[in-house]
């Protein structure tokens, strides 16, 4: 089955049951978001989501200043997660399946959406204004939160949003 005509709660499903097998403990997620939804991986696991995902890039590699949050984002065909940014965080993002776009800027100016394939890698500094897009099919992506302030780590709240289709 591919990620053009598989419904949410199969792809959900198969993920899931995906990171499961990977030996992956799941300590949120969340199907209701608007644009699709997400997985939380258990933070003490961010080195093997780091073999598994990102090339075995070392934790130490990758963090900014204490922790790292891994997770999986499944965007759904033609949705739009909020313009935004962060305060407390960088991201690093991988397309695991499907075809996603994705906006970039340092202002609030939105610029073009680049298309981005399984494999390809985008990294988020703190700050910078970022959009995911869904394009024809569901979109997976890998995606590491590198907390910048290890006193105040970034959480769910750490999103300005610039603009919004869902107006939240």
């Amino acid at each position: 089955m591919t990620t053009d005509t598989i419904d949410k709660a199969t792809l959900f499903a198969e993920v899931e049951q995906q990171l499961k097998q990977q030996h992956f403990n799941i300590s949120n997620q969340d199907q209701t978001r608007p644009w699709g939804g997400f997985f939380v991986i258990d933070e003490t696991q961010a080195q093997d989501f780091a073999n598994a995902y990102f090339d075995s890039i070392p934790v130490d590699q990758l963090k900014i200043s204490g922790k790292l949050s891994p997770k999986i984002l499944l965007v759904a065909p033609q949705k739009r997660l909020s313009w935004q940014y962060h305060h407390r965080r960088a991201e690093i993002w991988k397309v695991v399946k499907g075809t996603v776009g994705v906006v970039t800027s340092d202002t609030d100016e939105e610029g073009e959406v680049k298309v981005l394939n399984p494999g390809d890698l985008i990294t988020l500094r703190q700050g910078e204004r970022h959009r995911l897009v869904g394009l024809d099919g569901w979109g997976v992506l890998a995606e590491i939160w590198q907390h910048t302030d290890a006193a105040n780590p970034s959480n769910e709240d750490d999103i300005v949003r610039v603009q919004d289709d869902f107006g939240r």
